[in-house]
């Protein structure tokens, strides 16, 4: 009688599935530091170099309107929603319907 052995005997897909998750850390380690501290300095210089750049400059500055400007329409929402103004609760009331 042949018995088959199984290789992954006791091993839940869970219990592979992290050996592997290390295995690829250990290993994204190991390569990250062959790359040293030259390709590290490599990359720091690349990003100096984009963030003194007029294109992220105005990158920024459209994301931050993009963000001013969502603000002022969550705060509307609410004043909408809430009937409050400037921090004052309206005369009829913050849960009164004005219909």
């Amino acid at each position: 009688m042949l018995v088959h052995r199984n290789a992954n005997r006791g091993m839940t897909p869970a219990m592979r599935f992290r050996i592997g998750l290390l295995l690829g850390f250990g290993l994204g380690y190991y390569l990250g530091t062959m790359a040293g501290r030259q390709r590290y300095e490599q990359i720091n210089r690349m990003i100096r170099k984009a963030k003194g750049s007029d294109a992220y400059e105005v990158a920024t500055d459209k994301a931050k309107a993009v963000v001013d400007l969502g603000v002022e329409r969550a705060k509307d929402v609410v004043e909408d929603k809430f009937g409050h103004h400037n921090g004052e609760p309206s005369p009829a009331g913050p849960y009164t319907s004005s219909k």
